[in-house]
């Protein structure tokens, strides 16, 4: 397994990601959030990759996301394997 890359703005292949894993951490967590916005990103490569994932969902709340991107052909869709509530803008995105 390697290292955490460095924290980079999201792009819209992490938004995507954060999208799909949203009713997951919804269900979870037993709220629904009408702001779900990925700001920051991290990644991990382990069997597949892991994304730690910064996430707006309200206007000064955050949640941290990991989420497993399996290798293929099992990659069918991201799984949230954690998350942490209750985070700010300027809380490291580290797990």
């Amino acid at each position: 397994t390697g290292s955490l890359s460095p924290p980079e703005p999201a792009t819209q292949e992490v938004q995507d990601i954060t999208n799909q894993v949203k009713l997951q951490l919804e269900v979870r967590v037993n709220r629904r959030y009408d702001i779900f916005r990925a700001i920051l990103y991290r990644t991990q490569i382990v069997a597949g990759i892991m994304y730690f994932i910064k996430v707006q969902v309200a206007d000064t709340e955050y949640v941290h996301l990991k989420v497993l991107l399996g290798l293929p052909p099992e990659n069918v869709c991201p799984a949230l394997v954690s998350f942490q509530t209750g985070k700010t803008r300027d809380d490291p995105l580290d797990f």
